[in-house]
């Protein structure tokens, strides 16, 4: 990495170095020792790397909304969307499950989250099926609307992407399609959990269908005044709801590798933090446009990860299947555009 690359990393860094520390002493008081210590030590540093695997291609999807906004809303989605992101999806809403799911009141929450881990990730997992359909839901509709999209230019795989951007007249493809996927897998599962995963995916469909709407709404009075404005309060809550799904597997994951919420709020927050960077970095140096297939990968990856997320409510698949495969495609997206690159240049 370059030294002008490293300059976008250095807040990444600071966060690591200090929340590695923080788990080095929060392991120290729940183990008594340095045995405890080292062990959340290692646990934050892995939940950090599993942020980042299951989280890069967020980064490359926040870079190409945020290069349509404005500077202003840019630096508040970077500073202000951070903190909601590292807060509220990592330990707020962890929180807010629990609080929903037993019935008590937050503090009784985090008091359950620091005194009985056990029974804390117990009520996460109870939850697990509502969570997955409103993520798979919300991500795949986002996956949909990138690819079914008359206005979209470049093609990767020409012959799959060629035929969805012609489906774009046909008004509501994009729902039928996920409904029926919503339908199919309601059809195999225990019908006790039925209604739930029903009623959390109808709820991730309507949160993307009003995102969609106030963004446009928001957007076009901002444009009325001003010519200049772009992607305002509209495009900040996209991104918003757009972090917190692809949050949900990390999240979730997360409790494979340790119950305690802070720490998993410290691992995921070191993460999270990488994220942020690479966002910068991608929109900054203008990444996107000069590898022209890597924002495809990073949605070939969000439909992957959708459909992965509603699987999971009828079988187990490791974290380290969802994070290898969303690499993949974005590595393999990251090889044409070089090769693109350079036959352009051969031409």
């Amino acid at each position: 990495m370059t030294s002008t690359a490293m300059h976008y990393f250095r807040w990444a860094f600071a966060v690591t170095l200090g929340g590695l520390a923080a788990a080095f002493w929060l392991g120290w008081g729940y183990g008594h020792g340095l045995t405890g210590a080292l062990s959340f030590l290692v646990i934050a540093a892995v939940l950090s790397v599993l942020e980042i695997s299951l989280s890069f291609d967020n980064a490359i999807v926040n870079a190409n909304k945020l290069k349509q906004m404005s500077p202003l809303w840019q630096r508040r989605f970077l500073t202000w969307g951070i903190l909601i992101a590292v807060f509220g999806m990592r330990i707020v809403f962890p929180l807010l499950i629990v609080v929903i799911a037993a019935r008590i009141g937050p503090v009784e929450a985090i008091r359950l989250a620091a005194m009985h881990p056990d029974e804390y990730a117990r009520i996460i997992a109870g939850a697990h099926h509502s969570i997955a359909a409103f993520g798979g839901t919300f991500l795949m509709m986002v996956a949909l609307n990138y690819f079914i999209d008359e206005g979209k230019e470049v093609d990767w795989i020409r012959s799959l992407e060629c035929r969805l951007r012609q489906c774009a007249s046909i008004r509501g493809l994009e729902i039928a399609f996920v409904l029926g996927t919503v339908a199919l897998f309601a059809m195999v599962m225990p019908p006790h959990e039925q209604a739930r995963f029903l009623f959390a995916a109808i709820c991730g469909l309507l949160t993307f269908l009003a995102v969609e709407v106030l963004g446009h709404v928001l957007d076009s009075r901002q444009r009325m005044a001003s010519a200049a404005a772009q992607g305002g309060l509209g495009a900040f809550l996209y991104l918003e709801v757009l972090d917190a799904s692809f949050s949900f597997d990390g999240v979730i994951g997360a409790f494979a590798l340790t119950h305690n919420l802070f720490l998993i709020a410290i691992g995921l927050g070191i993460g999270a933090m990488y994220v942020r960077s690479m966002t910068i970095m991608l929109v900054e140096r203008k990444t996107l446009a000069q590898f022209r297939y890597l924002e495809h990968g990073a949605f070939y990856s969000i439909l992957v990860l959708s459909v992965i997320m509603f699987a999971q409510t009828l079988w187990h698949i490791p974290e380290l299947v969802t994070g290898l495969l969303g690499s993949a495609f974005i590595g393999m997206a990251l090889v044409s555009s070089i090769l693109h690159n350079r036959r352009q240049l051969a031409e």
